[in-house]
């Protein structure tokens, strides 16, 4: 199963129809669990982000998305997903991530080299999963 831990609920009923729409798509390919955290201060956010961290069970990458994580290919981070049946990826804030969770993270990826809602980041990775997917399995959706 994929986690993804978020800071913040889906407030744009555009972004979250679609990011809705590719966790719809995503079902039959795998297993995907979201869980929000409450938008608040940066050290309540972390002190939950690293609480929903400790379940992430041995073995599992938590994968921290970051501007300064390395850049992937829809290609490479397809390998990624079918390396890692179950990765947990984080999505911090206004305020990014804690350097604490950063030390709990086995990776840092950016979606972009430009900075993103943390709405537009969540939108953006449940499509690369959606797309990892897709590949690992033959399925047309990726014609790169």
């Amino acid at each position: 199963m994929i986690r993804i831990v978020a800071v913040g609920k889906m407030k744009n009923s555009c972004l979250s129809d679609l990011t809705a729409d590719y966790l719809k798509r995503l079902r039959p390919l795998a297993r995907v669990e979201v869980t929000e955290i409450k938008d608040s201060s940066p050290d309540r956010e972390n002190r939950e982000l690293i609480a929903k961290l400790g379940n992430t069970g041995s073995g599992n990458p938590v994968i921290a998305l970051d501007e300064h994580g390395e850049d992937l290919t829809s290609m490479q981070f397809s390998k990624l997903l079918g390396a890692h049946g179950s990765p947990v990826f984080v999505i911090g804030g206004p305020d990014g991530l804690s350097d604490e969770v950063f030390a709990r993270a086995t990776r840092r990826v950016r979606l972009s080299a430009m900075t993103w809602t943390h709405e537009m980041a969540r939108m953006l990775l449940v499509e690369q999963i959606y797309r990892g997917h897709s590949i690992l399995r033959g399925k047309p959706y990726h014609r790169a």
